[in-house]
Formats: structure tokens, C-alpha cells, sequence
């Protein structure tokens, strides 16, 4: 009787963490909000005094939008870099300090490296500019930044988890359509973007709980977890690494190799983690002595890795969400495609590591374990699948949520703790359907919380975005 008891226990446990990470993002990140408030109301003060003056609306949207755009990064960081490190924080494998400090450089790497294609997407792909003509294609770009801040703001101040890459995208197709009408839109590009949304989480989910499987019932559950985490885990970590540096050799400036070459690096790279993990398993097995080596020990380095690799594909996916409207708002007249600045690419990266390391520190502490409870094997399957599928999604263009796809990692993660702990107790008497109820690791109800609030972002930014653009266009008379 004592065994069931305590897992109960646990379980009230996990299900208390979920509402405590529900509520701690309002307390951290309360001097972002009022920092947000204060630049809102001094852009607006600035389109106000621009409409009685009637100065030129192109000097001041550069301005405004800077602003914005800068506040708007900060934010980012501060919401979202519990996605890279807290999983690895909530495992105890990784330190918060040094953490934060690491995946800031893979954040702002990841920005310049490989933020390209989401930030042509979001300052082309959602409404095309030329059609806008002059200095519209600013005021649609502010206006929609503007827009999005303020739905963030407010939102994140009533605890909702919203996302920035819907806020923004959301906010840049409703001014793109009260500037211009529906003739302006690339319903198209809208169109993948969506289908994206639907689907990285899904992808996520599914890796990361095949993931899950493979490393409980192989290494975990296995009557000899020494042997075989020396087989299984350095290939495992070996193709993590590797694929990561072929990936990245195709976006070095001084390398720029495609990718069949891009993969004779990754297999030294790969072939050289392998080594270093075997060796690292080696070690704590001779620690361990006959017993169990732990999971702990064994994959605190890779889940170090994972999270370097998760800050990369954060500053890939979302700082476009900073530098694409920037790019408007600082080329309003272009021919063909835009340029693409390496340093606003940079610069974007940097505002989001900056938000990360000034507001990010309690928050990644407390989210660490907020959703489900975490040991290293669990932290590592969800790290490393929502870096692979954000990833493959900014490599292609697409603005996905990473938070949308690390919840659907952990999800996935979730479901396929439930079904292994099912079939270990299949022997056991059946329980009574209140304490099945309360077996379950995941609270399911959260889904139906995260899901309205995202379902619910892009039609009110869509909404705030072409009334900003509205306002803004009756103040400048254009």
C-alpha cells in the first residue's frame, strides 16, 4: 500500500507544478510589461504629435519602429528561453547562470546564421509591399508591430500563452489588408504558415516520445542499463551533434558547403561526440560500481547540447519576428528582394538573448518542471525534438511557435510515460476510476487553456493590426 501512495503523491505533485508555471509568468516578467506600456504610450504620443505636425511619416516610423521592435525582441527572450533551458534547468543538469549565458551566444548565432528565410518571409511573404507603394510599407510594418506588442502585452499580463510568431504574423495580415485589400496578400505563403502551426507540434510530440520510448526501454528498463547505454547512447548523441554541424556548415558565410559536403564535417563531428560519450558512459559506469549508472550523469552533456541547439533554433525561428517588419520599415523602396543585413539579423538575436538573461532567470526556474515532471531522459527527448522541428521549420521560412512545438514535446513526452507506465502495471488490480483519473501525468485540460489562447491571437492581432494601420494612415493623410 505504501507504493501507490507515494506515487499519488508525485502525481499531485506534477499536477501542482502545472498551475504554479501558469501563474509565475505574470510575476517574472512584470517589469517587461510595464516597460512595454511605457513604449506603446510613447509611440502613440509620437503618431499623435506626427499627425498635428505633419512631418514626414518615413523618419518617424524608422524611429517608432525601432523601438518597438527592440522592446518586442526583449520580450521574446523573456517568454521563451524556459523553452531551451527549462527542460535542462527542471532536470538539474544544467546551472541557470551558465545556461542563460550559453544559449544567449546560440541564440544571437542562430539569428545571424540562419534567420534569414523566416525574415523574407514575414516582410514578404505575408503582404507584398510593393504593392503598398511609398512610405506605406512602414506604416503597415509599424503598425503591426505595434499591434503585436500591445496583444502580447496585455495577453502575457492576463496570463495567456500567446505566441509571438502568431502575434506578429496575424498583425502584419490585418494592416496588409486594411492598407491595401485582400489584392495584397500571399494567401499562399499564409496558408503554409498555418499548416505549420497544426503540424510542428504534432511532429514534435511524435519525436519526442519516440525519443522517450526508445531510451526507457532500451537503456532505462534494460537488464543491463551499463551495456546497454554504451550502445545505444553514443550513436544517439553522435547523430544529434552531427546532423547540427552539417546544418550549420551550410550557413557559415566562410564555408557556405551544400549539404552533401556540409556532411563530411558532421560525420567527423558526429563520429568524435560518439568517442567523447562512450568515454563519458565508461566514466560513470566505473562510478557507479555494480549498480545502476545514472541517467542523470550519463546525459548531462548531451542535454547541455540539446539546449545550445535549442537557443539556435529559437534565434533562427523568432528573430524574424524582429527583423522582418524592420526590414520594411528600413527599405521602403526596394526592387526585387529585399537586402538582408547580417547585422540587423544579429542585432535582432541579440535584443532576444538580452531578454533572456535580464528577465528569463526565475521564470526558466520555475517552468523547468512546470508542465510535467522532469528527469534528465525526459528533458533531453523534449529539448532535442523541439530543436530539430524548429529548426527544419526556419530553415524552410516558416515562423512556427516554439513554444507551441516545446508544449507539444512535452505532451508527446507525457503520453508515452502514461502508456509505459500502464503496460509495467498491467499486472496490478484495477483502480478505481477516481485514481485512474488522477494517474494521469498531464493535466488534459491544459491543452483546451493553450489552444484557445493561440486560436483566439491571430484574429485579435489581425484585428488591432489594421486598426493601428488605419489610424496611422488617417494621421499621415496618405
Amino acid at each position: 500500500m505504501t507504493r501507490p501512495d507515494r506515487q499519488y503523491h508525485v502525481l499531485d505533485k506534477d499536477l501542482g507544478r502545472i498551475t504554479l508555471a501558469e501563474s509565475a509568468q505574470f510575476h517574472v516578467l512584470r517589469p517587461v510589461l510595464r516597460l512595454g506600456a511605457g513604449i506603446l504610450l510613447a509611440v502613440a504620443v509620437i503618431l499623435l504629435a506626427l499627425g498635428i505636425t505633419g512631418q514626414q511619416p518615413g523618419t518617424v516610423a524608422i524611429g517608432a519602429g525601432l523601438v518597438v521592435a527592440g522592446w518586442l525582441g526583449l520580450s521574446i527572450g523573456a517568454n521563451d528561453i524556459a523553452n531551451s533551458l527549462g527542460p535542462a534547468v527542471g532536470a538539474g543538469a544544467i546551472a541557470i547562470g551558465p545556461g542563460l549565458a550559453l544559449v544567449a551566444a546560440a541564440e544571437i548565432a542562430g539569428a545571424a546564421l540562419a534567420g534569414g528565410a523566416v525574415t523574407h518571409r514575414l516582410a514578404e511573404g505575408v503582404v507584398d509591399v510593393s504593392v503598398l507603394g511609398g512610405s506605406g510599407g512602414q506604416i503597415v510594418m509599424l503598425a503591426a508591430l505595434i499591434a503585436a506588442a500591445g496583444w502580447i502585452t496585455v495577453a502575457t499580463g492576463a496570463n495567456l500563452p500567446v505566441s509571438t510568431s502568431h502575434s506578429i504574423v496575424g498583425a502584419i495580415a490585418g494592416a496588409g489588408l486594411a492598407a491595401a485589400g485582400s489584392q495584397a496578400m500571399s494567401w499562399g505563403g499564409i496558408l503554409a504558415m498555418a499548416m505549420a502551426w497544426i503540424l510542428t507540434p504534432l511532429a514534435a510530440a511524435v519525436l519526442a516520445g519516440a525519443l522517450l520510448a526508445l531510451l526507457r526501454v532500451k537503456v532505462a528498463e534494460a537488464p543491463d542499463r551499463g551495456h546497454a547505454a554504451r550502445l545505444w547512447l553514443p550513436p544517439l548523441v553522435g547523430a544529434m551533434v552531427g546532423l547540427f554541424v552539417a546544418f550549420v556548415a551550410t550557413l557559415l558565410p566562410a564555408l557556405s558547403l551544400p549539404m552533401p559536403q556540409a556532411l563530411v564535417p558532421g560525420l567527423i563531428a558526429g563520429l568524435a561526440a560518439a568517442l567523447l560519450m562512450r568515454r563519458r558512459v565508461a566514466d560513470v559506469l566505473v562510478r557507479a560500481g555494480s549498480g545502476k549508472p545514472p541517467m542523470k550523469r550519463i546525459l548531462g552533456q548531451p542535454l547541455l547540447f540539446a539546449a545550445v541547439m535549442m537557443g539556435f533554433a529559437h534565434g533562427a525561428g523568432d528573430a524574424g519576428n524582429v527583423a522582418g517588419p524592420v526590414l520594411v520599415i528600413l527599405s521602403p523602396a526596394h526592387d526585387g528582394a529585399l537586402p538582408m543585413p547580417i547585422l540587423l539579423l544579429a542585432l535582432a538575436g541579440a535584443m532576444i538573448a538580452a531578454g533572456g538573461v535580464l528577465f528569463g532567470r526565475r521564470l526558466v526556474a520555475v517552468v523547468g518542471g512546470g508542465i510535467t515532471r522532469l528527469n534528465p531522459a525526459r528533458a533531453f527527448c523534449i529539448t532535442l525534438a523541439t530543436a530539430m522541428i524548429v529548426m527544419i521549420a526556419a530553415s524552410r521560412g516558416l515562423p512556427v511557435s516554439s513554444t507551441h512545438v516545446a508544449v507539444g514535446g512535452v505532451f508527446g513526452v507525457g503520453f508515452v510515460r502514461e502508456l509505459l507506465d500502464r503496460r509495467g502495471n498491467a499486472g496490478r488490480a484495477d483502480l478505481p476510476v477516481e485514481e485512474r483519473h488522477r494517474r494521469r501525468l498531464i493535466r488534459r485540460s491544459h491543452v483546451v487553456t493553450i489552444t484557445a489562447a493561440w486560436a483566439v491571437t491571430v484574429p485579435i492581432t489581425a484585428l488591432l493590426g489594421g486598426l493601428s494601420c488605419l489610424a496611422m494612415l488617417w494621421l499621415t493623410g496618405i
